[in-house]
Protein backbone atom coordinates (compact mmCIF):
# COMPACT_ATOMS: atom_id res chain seq x y z
CA UNK A 1 0.00 0.00 0.00
CA UNK A 2 1.14 3.48 -0.74
CA UNK A 3 0.89 5.43 1.92
CA UNK A 4 3.22 8.34 0.92
CA UNK A 5 0.20 9.34 -1.24
CA UNK A 6 -1.92 11.64 1.30
CA UNK A 7 -5.72 12.93 0.24
CA UNK A 8 -7.29 15.63 1.99
CA UNK A 9 -10.91 15.33 -0.01
CA UNK A 10 -12.15 13.16 -3.33
CA UNK A 11 -13.35 14.44 -5.84
CA UNK A 12 -15.07 11.59 -8.20
CA UNK A 13 -17.32 13.68 -10.85
CA UNK A 14 -18.78 10.34 -12.09
CA UNK A 15 -20.98 9.45 -9.16
CA UNK A 16 -22.84 11.69 -7.12
CA UNK A 17 -21.73 12.70 -3.75
CA UNK A 18 -23.90 11.75 -0.95
CA UNK A 19 -22.23 13.09 1.61
CA UNK A 20 -18.71 14.57 2.88
CA UNK A 21 -18.12 13.44 6.94
CA UNK A 22 -15.44 14.50 9.12
CA UNK A 23 -13.47 11.95 7.23
CA UNK A 24 -14.99 9.69 4.77
CA UNK A 25 -16.49 10.76 1.53
CA UNK A 26 -19.41 8.90 0.50
CA UNK A 27 -21.18 8.05 -3.35
CA UNK A 28 -24.30 7.30 -4.31
CA UNK A 29 -23.99 3.64 -6.88
CA UNK A 30 -27.12 3.14 -6.89
CA UNK A 31 -27.83 -0.51 -4.86
CA UNK A 32 -24.14 0.40 -3.08
CA UNK A 33 -22.18 3.40 -1.96
CA UNK A 34 -18.58 3.62 -2.20
CA UNK A 35 -17.20 4.91 0.62
CA UNK A 36 -13.36 7.00 0.83
CA UNK A 37 -11.48 7.50 3.96
CA UNK A 38 -9.34 10.62 3.36
CA UNK A 39 -6.92 11.56 5.68
CA UNK A 40 -8.59 14.79 7.41
CA UNK A 41 -8.72 14.71 11.18
CA UNK A 42 -11.05 16.55 13.18
CA UNK A 43 -10.79 17.18 17.13
CA UNK A 44 -13.31 18.86 19.13
CA UNK A 45 -15.58 18.35 16.61
CA UNK A 46 -14.03 20.47 14.31
CA UNK A 47 -12.15 19.28 10.99
CA UNK A 48 -8.71 20.66 10.63
CA UNK A 49 -7.22 22.21 7.42
CA UNK A 50 -4.10 19.70 7.33
CA UNK A 51 -4.13 16.26 6.83
CA UNK A 52 -2.81 13.11 8.70
CA UNK A 53 -0.67 10.92 5.65
CA UNK A 54 -1.99 7.89 5.37
CA UNK A 55 -4.85 7.92 7.96
CA UNK A 56 -7.57 6.96 5.66
CA UNK A 57 -5.12 4.21 4.33
CA UNK A 58 -5.24 2.79 8.35
CA UNK A 59 -8.71 3.43 9.09
CA UNK A 60 -9.90 1.47 5.62
CA UNK A 61 -7.13 -1.47 6.16
CA UNK A 62 -7.52 -1.59 9.75
CA UNK A 63 -11.62 -2.12 9.24
CA UNK A 64 -11.10 -4.66 6.60
CA UNK A 65 -8.94 -6.68 8.61
CA UNK A 66 -10.93 -6.61 11.49
CA UNK A 67 -14.21 -7.44 9.35
CA UNK A 68 -12.73 -10.68 7.81
CA UNK A 69 -11.86 -11.93 11.66
CA UNK A 70 -15.56 -11.38 12.65
CA UNK A 71 -17.39 -13.07 9.53
CA UNK A 72 -17.81 -15.80 11.84
CA UNK A 73 -19.85 -14.14 14.38
CA UNK A 74 -21.63 -11.59 11.94
CA UNK A 75 -22.28 -10.62 8.34
CA UNK A 76 -20.78 -7.02 7.11
CA UNK A 77 -21.67 -4.21 4.61
CA UNK A 78 -18.88 -5.38 2.21
CA UNK A 79 -20.47 -5.53 -1.57
CA UNK A 80 -19.69 -8.48 -4.12
CA UNK A 81 -18.56 -5.74 -6.09
CA UNK A 82 -15.08 -5.02 -6.26
CA UNK A 83 -13.61 -1.52 -6.07
CA UNK A 84 -12.12 -2.11 -9.55
CA UNK A 85 -15.42 -3.20 -10.83
CA UNK A 86 -16.85 0.84 -9.93
CA UNK A 87 -13.07 2.37 -10.49
CA UNK A 88 -11.80 1.53 -13.91
CA UNK A 89 -9.54 4.19 -14.89
CA UNK A 90 -6.08 3.24 -13.37
CA UNK A 91 -4.79 6.83 -11.99
CA UNK A 92 -8.25 7.03 -9.87
CA UNK A 93 -7.68 3.38 -8.93
CA UNK A 94 -4.29 3.56 -7.60
CA UNK A 95 -5.30 6.82 -5.79
CA UNK A 96 -8.19 4.75 -3.69
CA UNK A 97 -7.49 1.14 -3.95
CA UNK A 98 -6.08 1.30 -0.29
CA UNK A 99 -8.75 3.47 0.98
CA UNK A 100 -12.04 2.89 -0.72
CA UNK A 101 -14.61 0.43 -0.15
CA UNK A 102 -18.12 -0.62 -2.37
CA UNK A 103 -20.64 -1.49 0.41
CA UNK A 104 -24.28 -2.52 0.65
CA UNK A 105 -26.60 0.15 1.30
CA UNK A 106 -28.56 -0.57 4.73
CA UNK A 107 -30.22 1.00 7.22
CA UNK A 108 -28.41 2.17 9.60
CA UNK A 109 -29.63 1.83 13.46
CA UNK A 110 -30.23 4.96 15.49
CA UNK A 111 -27.30 3.90 18.22
CA UNK A 112 -23.87 3.53 18.68
CA UNK A 113 -22.70 0.21 20.12
CA UNK A 114 -20.19 1.23 22.51
CA UNK A 115 -18.25 -1.40 24.60
CA UNK A 116 -15.76 -0.42 27.57
CA UNK A 117 -13.02 -2.60 29.13
CA UNK A 118 -11.91 0.02 31.05
CA UNK A 119 -13.47 3.10 32.89
CA UNK A 120 -12.16 6.35 30.40
CA UNK A 121 -13.53 9.27 28.93
CA UNK A 122 -17.43 9.96 29.22
CA UNK A 123 -17.46 6.76 31.02
CA UNK A 124 -15.54 7.60 33.94
CA UNK A 125 -17.76 11.18 34.39
CA UNK A 126 -20.59 9.88 34.37
CA UNK A 127 -19.52 7.24 37.14
CA UNK A 128 -17.72 10.18 39.16
CA UNK A 129 -21.21 11.44 39.41
CA UNK A 130 -23.44 8.48 39.88
CA UNK A 131 -21.98 5.30 40.08
CA UNK A 132 -22.76 3.78 37.36
CA UNK A 133 -22.61 3.84 33.16
CA UNK A 134 -25.43 3.85 31.44
CA UNK A 135 -27.74 2.22 33.98
CA UNK A 136 -24.89 -0.12 35.09
CA UNK A 137 -23.85 0.29 38.21
CA UNK A 138 -20.47 -0.36 38.95
CA UNK A 139 -18.12 -1.26 42.19
CA UNK A 140 -17.04 1.91 44.45
CA UNK A 141 -13.79 3.59 44.12
CA UNK A 142 -12.64 2.33 40.78
CA UNK A 143 -9.76 4.54 39.28
CA UNK A 144 -9.23 6.13 36.21
CA UNK A 145 -8.50 3.53 33.34
CA UNK A 146 -8.55 1.14 35.41
CA UNK A 147 -9.81 -2.32 34.03
CA UNK A 148 -13.77 -2.98 34.38
CA UNK A 149 -14.26 -7.22 36.05
CA UNK A 150 -15.87 -7.66 32.82
CA UNK A 151 -16.26 -5.45 29.43
CA UNK A 152 -19.63 -3.42 29.80
CA UNK A 153 -22.44 -2.28 26.81
CA UNK A 154 -22.38 1.16 27.00
CA UNK A 155 -24.46 2.93 24.00
CA UNK A 156 -25.25 6.08 22.55
CA UNK A 157 -26.96 8.42 20.85
CA UNK A 158 -26.06 8.97 16.93
CA UNK A 159 -25.49 12.99 17.23
CA UNK A 160 -25.78 15.18 14.38
CA UNK A 161 -22.31 16.15 12.92
CA UNK A 162 -21.16 19.11 15.31
CA UNK A 163 -22.64 17.66 18.46
CA UNK A 164 -21.80 15.18 21.07
CA UNK A 165 -22.83 11.85 21.29
CA UNK A 166 -25.14 11.42 24.07
CA UNK A 167 -24.93 7.81 26.54
CA UNK A 168 -28.31 5.70 27.45
CA UNK A 169 -29.49 3.08 28.87
CA UNK A 170 -30.45 -0.21 27.86
CA UNK A 171 -33.68 0.43 27.92
CA UNK A 172 -33.70 3.39 25.88
CA UNK A 173 -31.90 0.96 23.19
CA UNK A 174 -34.78 -1.47 23.42
CA UNK A 175 -37.33 1.49 22.92
CA UNK A 176 -35.53 3.03 19.84
CA UNK A 177 -34.59 -0.65 17.85
CA UNK A 178 -36.67 -3.12 19.79
CA UNK A 179 -36.09 -6.27 22.26
CA UNK A 180 -35.16 -8.71 19.88
CA UNK A 181 -32.57 -6.69 18.38
CA UNK A 182 -31.40 -4.58 21.02
CA UNK A 183 -30.19 -7.95 22.49
CA UNK A 184 -28.63 -8.86 19.61
CA UNK A 185 -26.71 -6.29 19.00
CA UNK A 186 -25.23 -5.64 22.79
CA UNK A 187 -24.44 -9.53 22.75
CA UNK A 188 -22.75 -9.22 19.06
CA UNK A 189 -21.02 -5.90 20.01
CA UNK A 190 -19.52 -7.92 23.68
CA UNK A 191 -18.31 -10.54 21.61
CA UNK A 192 -16.09 -8.72 18.79
CA UNK A 193 -14.56 -6.36 21.91
CA UNK A 194 -13.28 -9.70 23.40
CA UNK A 195 -12.51 -11.46 20.17
CA UNK A 196 -10.61 -7.78 19.41
CA UNK A 197 -9.30 -7.32 23.01
CA UNK A 198 -7.80 -10.92 23.23
CA UNK A 199 -5.84 -10.91 19.71
CA UNK A 200 -4.77 -7.44 20.36
CA UNK A 201 -3.13 -8.39 23.74
CA UNK A 202 -1.02 -10.62 22.63
CA UNK A 203 0.28 -8.17 20.50
CA UNK A 204 1.08 -5.83 23.23
CA UNK A 205 -2.04 -3.37 22.82
CA UNK A 206 -4.60 -2.93 25.13
CA UNK A 207 -8.30 -2.37 23.57
CA UNK A 208 -9.76 0.10 26.40
CA UNK A 209 -12.73 0.84 24.22
CA UNK A 210 -14.56 0.61 21.10
CA UNK A 211 -18.08 1.48 19.25
CA UNK A 212 -19.50 -0.51 16.37
CA UNK A 213 -22.26 0.33 14.10
CA UNK A 214 -25.12 -1.96 12.73
CA UNK A 215 -27.48 -1.12 9.71
CA UNK A 216 -30.48 -3.96 8.82
CA UNK A 217 -30.05 -5.04 5.05
CA UNK A 218 -33.39 -5.75 4.40
CA UNK A 219 -34.42 -8.12 7.82
CA UNK A 220 -30.65 -8.98 8.20
CA UNK A 221 -28.58 -7.66 11.23
CA UNK A 222 -25.26 -6.67 9.31
CA UNK A 223 -22.32 -4.82 10.94
CA UNK A 224 -21.56 -1.21 9.11
CA UNK A 225 -19.00 1.70 8.89
CA UNK A 226 -15.47 1.33 10.59
CA UNK A 227 -14.79 -1.04 13.01
CA UNK A 228 -12.26 -0.99 15.93
CA UNK A 229 -9.94 1.44 13.96
CA UNK A 230 -7.85 4.29 16.19
CA UNK A 231 -10.85 6.73 15.36
CA UNK A 232 -13.42 4.48 16.79
CA UNK A 233 -11.58 2.76 19.45
CA UNK A 234 -8.78 3.93 22.39
CA UNK A 235 -5.75 1.77 21.95
CA UNK A 236 -3.15 1.68 24.45
CA UNK A 237 0.77 -0.05 24.16
CA UNK A 238 0.40 -2.87 27.14
CA UNK A 239 3.71 -1.68 28.32
CA UNK A 240 2.74 1.65 29.44
CA UNK A 241 -0.53 1.03 30.92
CA UNK A 242 -0.91 2.77 34.60
CA UNK A 243 -4.18 2.94 36.54
CA UNK A 244 -4.93 6.43 37.63
CA UNK A 245 -3.43 7.94 34.42
CA UNK A 246 -4.87 8.21 30.49
CA UNK A 247 -2.66 6.10 28.62
CA UNK A 248 -1.29 7.74 25.74
CA UNK A 249 -3.23 5.93 22.57
CA UNK A 250 -2.83 4.98 18.91
CA UNK A 251 -4.74 7.89 17.05
CA UNK A 252 -4.98 11.64 17.26
CA UNK A 253 -4.27 12.19 21.10
CA UNK A 254 -1.01 13.55 20.21
CA UNK A 255 -3.00 16.41 18.13
CA UNK A 256 -5.44 17.21 21.01
CA UNK A 257 -2.90 17.68 23.46
CA UNK A 258 -1.53 20.37 20.82
CA UNK A 259 -4.54 22.24 20.46
CA UNK A 260 -5.42 21.86 24.51
CA UNK A 261 -1.99 24.56 24.25
CA UNK A 262 -3.36 27.19 22.21
CA UNK A 263 -5.65 30.19 22.31
CA UNK A 264 -8.42 28.45 20.25
CA UNK A 265 -12.05 28.80 20.75
CA UNK A 266 -12.49 25.30 19.42
CA UNK A 267 -14.92 26.62 16.93
CA UNK A 268 -14.43 26.17 13.23
CA UNK A 269 -12.11 26.52 11.54
CA UNK A 270 -9.31 24.75 13.14
CA UNK A 271 -5.69 25.87 13.58
CA UNK A 272 -2.63 25.00 11.36
CA UNK A 273 -0.84 21.58 13.01
CA UNK A 274 2.90 22.25 13.05
CA UNK A 275 4.63 19.50 11.07
CA UNK A 276 6.02 17.80 13.50
CA UNK A 277 2.42 16.83 15.03
CA UNK A 278 0.97 15.62 11.79
CA UNK A 279 4.30 13.38 11.74
CA UNK A 280 3.97 11.80 14.82
CA UNK A 281 0.40 11.74 14.10
CA UNK A 282 0.58 9.54 11.29
CA UNK A 283 3.66 7.39 12.98
CA UNK A 284 1.59 6.43 15.76
CA UNK A 285 -1.47 5.52 12.96
CA UNK A 286 0.73 3.25 11.26
CA UNK A 287 2.20 1.87 14.18
CA UNK A 288 -1.62 0.36 15.51
CA UNK A 289 -1.70 -1.11 12.01
CA UNK A 290 1.48 -2.59 11.71
CA UNK A 291 1.40 -4.16 15.31
CA UNK A 292 -2.05 -5.47 14.79
CA UNK A 293 -1.80 -7.07 11.12
CA UNK A 294 0.99 -8.83 11.79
Amino acid sequence: MDIEIKMYQSNLNQFPLLFRGKVRDMYDLDEDLLIVATDRISAFDVILPKPILGKGIVLTQLTNFWLQKFKHIIKSHESEKKLSDVITNAEEYALLKDRAVVVKKAKPLPIECVVRGYILGSGYKDYQKTGDVCGIKLAEGLQLAEKLPEPIFTPATKAEQGDHDENIDFETVKKLVGDELAEKVRTISLQMYQEAYDYALERGIIIADTKFEFGLLGDELIVIDEVLTPDSSRFWDAKEYKIGTSPASFDKQIVRDYLETLDWNKQAPGPELPIEVVQEASARYQEVLEKLKN
